[in-house]
């Protein structure tokens, strides 16, 4: 008997939307626009070869910029996210999302969802009806990432400018320009170009079905605030979080992770209320260690190793929902 000459079937791709700059529409001057103003429907049909990769199912779970990403959302897009790789017929999921908080969701999801099948964030920084889109290539490239078979294990991966990213590691560090996605103490994780993936390296850290956070059936997170050190910060700020109810704090420390004697000593008396203190650092990169300019074992803080303020803050919250003794998140701020 001949060998059959009917091609496989493409894989099958569920699309999360959310709204976006990808998904924006220029409302006057060639600089302004409005995020989440397409479907995404629209958005796929801009790319048609996008039929030549995937057999795409697409789902519209918000139309929002990313400004306004919230944690009904976060937990709305991993049920759905997990609902869909439960599927046994689904690929991947990819996850259309501005650019502003996509750091924050990526790790977010990166914990929390239960699945080794790929995961692909997309975004863009030029809205669809601007003059050399980036989107189309974005999108592209995201679906062929989450087809890609070494795709499989890695976690939440961000795909941007022809560059892949985990979603540890990612940071937005320009406001405009279309590389503004770095990964700066560990690198890339890898490239993808015209739909011809390579990867470099594997993630630092356990997640997905290594990690040990869930959010099956939770309907709100533990409230944990960013405080900002400058020059002359007072506690005011530290204070008023603590009687807001914060139940964690994060501090975008200067350097590495310090703060001014006013400050600290706010958040010491935070931490004897029982409010969890992280330390992390404004800088944008490097290490927040113990016990080097603060004294944590005396004040009962946690040092933020690799992690910036918003993805201290993810941690945080998920850590407090198993316990709130700052020794053991301080072990998972070790091994996340």
């Amino acid at each position: 008997m001949a060998p059959s000459t009917h091609p496989a079937p493409l894989p099958r791709v569920r699309v999360l939307a959310t709204g976006g700059t990808i998904a924006g529409a220029q409302t006057g001057s060639s600089r302004s626009y409005q995020a989440g103003a397409f479907s995404i429907d629209a958005l796929i049909a801009a790319v048609p070869q996008l039929a030549t990769l995937a057999r795409l199912e697409v789902e519209q779970v918000a139309a929002l910029g990313s400004q306004d990403m919230n944690e009904a959302i976060w937990l709305k897009l991993a049920a759905r996210a997990e609902a869909a790789l439960a599927d046994p017929d689904i690929a991947a999921v990819v996850i259309t999302h501005g650019t502003d908080t996509m750091e924050e969701t990526a790790y977010f999801l990166s914990l929390v969802i239960k699945s080794d099948k790929p995961v692909v964030m997309v975004g863009s920084m030029r809205p669809a009806t601007a003059t050399s889109a980036d989107g189309p290539a974005n999108l592209y490239n995201a679906v062929a990432v989450a087809i890609h078979p070494d795709a499989k294990g890695r976690g939440v991966l961000v795909v941007l400018n022809d560059e892949i990213h985990y979603a540890r590691e990612i940071e937005k560090q320009n406001s405009t320009q279309l590389d503004t996605f770095k990964s700066p103490n560990r690198g890339r994780a890898g490239v993808a170009n015209t739909g011809a993936v390579h990867f470099f390296n594997k993630p630092a850290a356990p997640h997905t079905t290594a990690s040990e956070f869930s959010v099956d059936g939770v309907d709100i997170l533990p409230r944990v605030e960013i405080i900002y050190s400058y020059a002359n910060l007072g506690r005011d700020f530290i204070d008023c979080a603590v009687e807001k109810g914060a139940k964690g704090l994060v501090l975008a420390g200067v350097g590495d992770g310090n703060s001014t004697d006013p400050a600290l000593a706010a958040l010491g008396n935070a931490v004897n209320k029982g409010v969890v203190v992280v330390r992390s650092s404004r800088t944008g990169s490097g290490l927040v260690v113990r016990n080097v300019e603060i004294d944590d074992d005396k004040m009962g803080t946690v040092a933020a190793m690799e992690l910036n303020p918003q993805k201290a803050r993810v941690l945080l919250m998920l850590s407090l929902m198993k316990t709130s003794n700052p020794k053991d998140i301080q072990d998972k701020f070790l091994k996340y």
